[in-house]
C-alpha cells in the first residue's frame, strides 16, 4: 500500500456511521476484552470461515443491499457469534440452509468502531444469513457522479476497506488476523461494468450480474468492489488493466512492465500465489496512490504521467502480494511488518528491474523522509516505534513515513549484517512457511532468532532488533546510504546557488527521482526570485507529473512564489489526497487560510469523505 502521508487522521474526523437499532431487542455492552482491539469479533469462540456474498448497486440512492452468506467455525459450540458493524441497516438474520430467522443485538455504539452485532446461533450452527443495506455515507464507499470521472459519462463507485472500513460494507469480522475465502454476486446497472479483489469475468456481462471467487482466505480490509464505465485490457497472460475507455489504452502503456514485475518478484521471493495481477485506475478523488487489493489492485488517475515515471508504486502494491496479502499483519500495531517488509520488497524488485542507481536514489529518499518523520514527531513519540500501540486509536494514524521507511532500513541493515544471500533465504523462507497466515511482530523477532541469529550473542548485539522495533531513535547499525547521482546534484546545485545561474540545468537533471531530490535539496529561504528562475528552466509549476508538480507548488507556498496561482489551484481541484500539506501550509497566514477555504468549497464534492474531513479539520477548527 503507497499511501502513507505526511499528516495523520485525528480520530475526531473519522465519522463514524452508527444504526440507530434493531428489530429484535435493546443494546447491550460488550463485557470481555475483545480479540483485537479494533474489532469486536471474538474468533476463539466462533469465527468466519467463507462469504458468498449478494449485492444489488443502487446509484440513485447510493446504497448497496443484499445478503452475506457467511459460513462459520463455532469454535466453542456457544450461543453467539459476534461481527462488527458500522451504520449498516439490518433487515433480518436468519441461521442455517432453511433460512431461520434468530434473535440479534447491537452494542453500545462506539464512534471510532461503529456497534459490536451480537448473533443468537446454536452450537451445529455452520451458517448465518445477514440480509442488510449501506447508507450513502458509509465510509468505505465513494459514489462519484459522472462529472467527477475521467470521461464524465457515468456513474462510478470504489471502495476502500482499509483499514476498519469494510465493516461499513460488509458486516464483517473486521480484523487483519481473521481470514476468509469469498463468493460474490453483484448486480449492476446494465451499462456499467464490475470488478472486485477476486477472480472475475474481465468484461461487460449483458445482464449487469457479475459472479466473483476469491479461492484464498484474506482479511476484511482486502475486499474491494469497483464499478462503473470501465473496460479491461490485458498486458500478459496474467495481468491486465481496468480503466475508463479514455485511459484504457494509456495505462496499459504506462504499466507495460506489470508482467516482468511478477517474473522478478518470483525469482526473489518465490511463486505468485493469487493467480491474477490485474489493477484499476480509480479516479482521482482515491484518497491513495495504490491499494494492494488481491486480483484488483486500485491505483489513483494520477499514477498516469505519460512517461512511465512513477510504476514504483506498482511495484509497491506487487511486493504486497508477498508482504500483507500472504502474511498479514496480525493486529493494526504489527502494521510494520506490512509496509516495511513491502517496501524493502519493493526496492529490491526495482533493483533488478531498472538497476542498481535508481534502487539506491529510492532509498536515499526514503531515508530523507524517515529523518524527517523522526524529526517532526520527535523521538520520544512512541508513533516512531516499530510496533505501535494504537488502542483507542484510529489505525489510519499509523500512516506515517515509520512503519514504510523505518521498516525498510531496519530490513536493509539486517541484510547488510548477515548478507544479501542469506537473508533472502530467510525472507523467501518466512513468505512459503506462513503462506495465507497472520503475523505478530514477536514472532517475526522470533524467526529472526531463531533462522538467522541462532544463538549467536555477538550477532543479536550486532543487530539490537529491540532497539529497532521498541524505540524511537534510530540505532548506530543503521547502513550508511549514498547516490552517486544525487552526490552530483548537490555539486551542481551548489555551484548553482553560488552564481545564480540555472541555465542548462535541466539537461542534466532529467529523470523524476533526480527532479524530486534537487527540488528537496533546494535550501531553505530561497527566495522567490531564486524560483522564478528555477521554475523558467524547469517548468516545475506545470509538471505534468504530480509528485514533481505537489512537491514544487509545496515549496512555493512556503517561500511566498506564486502562491495563490492557476496551477496550484488546479492541482488542489485534482489531487485532494495529494493537497494536505498544501492547504496546512495556506493555513499558517490568514489570507493563505482564506483563499484555501474558496479553493476547497470548489473541490470538495471530488475528495474522498476521509480527505474533506481532514481539510476540513484545517480550515475551520
Amino acid at each position: 500500500m503507497k499511501r502513507y502521508r505526511k499528516y495523520s487522521y485525528p480520530i475526531l474526523f473519522i465519522i463514524a456511521l452508527l444504526t440507530s437499532g434493531c428489530l429484535h431487542s435493546q443494546s447491550i455492552d460488550v463485557g470481555e476484552t475483545p480479540y483485537d482491539n479494533h474489532s469486536f469479533a471474538n474468533p476463539e469462540k466462533a469465527v468466519v470461515k467463507h462469504l458468498d456474498l449478494q449485492l444489488t448497486v443502487d446509484f440513485s440512492e447510493k446504497k448497496l443491499s443484499g445478503v452475506a452468506v457467511w459460513n462459520i467455525d463455532n469454535v466453542s459450540k456457544g450461543n453467539e457469534i459476534i461481527f462488527d458493524n458500522n451504520g449498516l441497516t439490518i433487515e433480518k438474520i436468519t441461521i442455517g440452509e432453511n433460512d431461520v430467522e434468530t434473535n440479534y443485538s447491537l452494542g453500545v455504539a462506539d464512534s471510532l468502531l461503529g456497534k459490536a452485532l451480537h448473533i443468537s446461533i446454536k452450537p451445529e450452527t455452520r451458517k448465518v444469513n445477514i440480509y442488510y443495506s449501506t447508507k450513502p455515507d458509509a465510509i468505505a464507499l465513494q459514489w462519484l457522479t459522472p462529472e467527477q470521472t475521467t470521461d464524465k459519462k457515468s456513474p462510478y463507485l470504489f471502495t476502500q476497506s482499509y483499514s476498519i472500513w469494510a465493516r461499513s460494507w460488509i458486516p464483517c469480522q473486521d480484523a487483519p488476523g481473521i481470514r476468509f475465502t469469498y463468493n460474490a454476486t453483484i448486480k449492476t446497472p446494465k451499462e456499467l461494468m464490475a470488478a472486485m479483489s477476486a477472480e472475475g469475468p474481465r468484461k461487460k456481462q449483458k445482464d449487469g450480474i457479475y459472479t466473483f471467487k476469491q479461492i484464498n482466505p484474506i482479511p476484511a480490509y482486502l475486499t474491494a468492489l469497483v464499478v462503473g464505465d470501465i473496460q479491461f485490457k490485458a498486458i500478459d497472460d496474467r495481468t491486465g488493466i481496468y480503466a475508463e475507455p479514455s485511459l484504457l489504452d494509456k495505462a496499459a502503456w504506462e504499466f507495460a512492465d506489470m508482467g516482468k514485475m511478477v517474473d522478478v518478484a518470483e525469482s526473489l521471493y518465490g511463486p505468485y500465489r493469487w493467480g491474477r495481477f490485474d489493477v484499476v485506475v480509480a479516479p482521482p478523488s482515491f484518497t491513495f496512490s495504490g491499494m494492494e487489493n488481491p486480483n484488483l489492485v486500485l491505483l489513483n488517475t494520477a499514477l498516469v504521467a505519460g512517461d512511465r515515471s512513477l510504476i514504483g508504486t506498482v511495484v509497491h502494491e506487487l511486493a504486497h502480494f508477498w508482504s500483507g496479502n500472504l502474511v498479514t499483519n496480525a493486529s493494526w500495531n504489527d502494521f510494520w511488518l506490512n509496509e516495511g517488509i513491502t517496501t524493502y520488497v519493493t526496492n529490491r524488485i526495482q533493483e533488478l528491474l531498472y538497476g542498481v542507481e535508481v534502487a539506491e536514489m529510492e532509498t536515499v529518499l526514503s531515508r530523507k523522509q524517515l529523518y524527517n518523520a523522526i524529526e517532526r514527531l520527535g523521538e520520544d513519540n512512541p508513533d516512531t516505534h516499530l510496533y505501535l500501540d494504537l488502542k483507542g486509536r484510529n489505525p489510519d494514524e499509523a500512516l506515517t513515513a515509520i512503519p514504510y521507511e523505518k521498516g525498510f532500513a531496519f530490513l536493509q541493515m539486517i541484510e547488510k549484517t548477515v548478507g544479501r544471500q542469506r537473508f533472502d533465504v530467510f525472507l523467501k523462507n518466512y513468505f512459503d512457511t506462513h503462506t495465507f497466515q497472520s503475523h505478530t511482530t514477536e514472532q517475526f523477532l522470533s524467526a529472526l532468532r531463531e533462522e538467522l541469529i541462532q544463538n549467536n550473542p555477538s550477532l543479536e548485539n550486532r543487530l539490537q532488533l529491540n532497539d529497532w522495533v521498541y524505540n524511537g531513535k534510530i540505532p548506530d547499525n543503521v547502513p550508511v546510504v549514498t547516490s552517486s547521482i544525487f552526490q552530483a546534484i548537490d555539486s551542481i546545485g551548489l555551484q548553482a546557488k553560488k552564481t545564480g545561474v540555472y541555465t542548462g540545468l535541466a539537461k542534466k537533471i532529467t529523470t523524476t527521482n533526480e527532479k524530486l531530490y534537487f527540488i528537496k535539496q533546494l535550501p531553505k529561504g530561497i527566495t522567490s526570485k531564486e524560483m522564478l528562475t528555477i521554475d523558467k528552466e524547469f517548468d516545475f509549476t506545470n509538471s505534468e507529473n504530480f509528485k514533481i508538480a505537489g512537491s514544487w507548488l509545496t515549496l512555493s507556498i512556503k517561500n511566498r512564489y506564486n502562491e495563490k496561482s492557476r496551477q496550484l489551484e488546479n492541482y488542489m481541484l485534482k489531487y485532494g489526497s495529494y493537497s494536505k500539506n498544501k492547504y496546512l501550509e495556506l493555513a499558517k497566514t490568514e489570507e493563505g487560510k482564506n483563499w484555501a477555504k474558496q479553493v476547497f468549497e470548489k473541490a470538495k464534492s471530488g475528495y474522498h469523505p476521509l480527505t474533506t474531513a481532514w481539510v476540513q479539520n484545517v480550515l475551520y477548527n
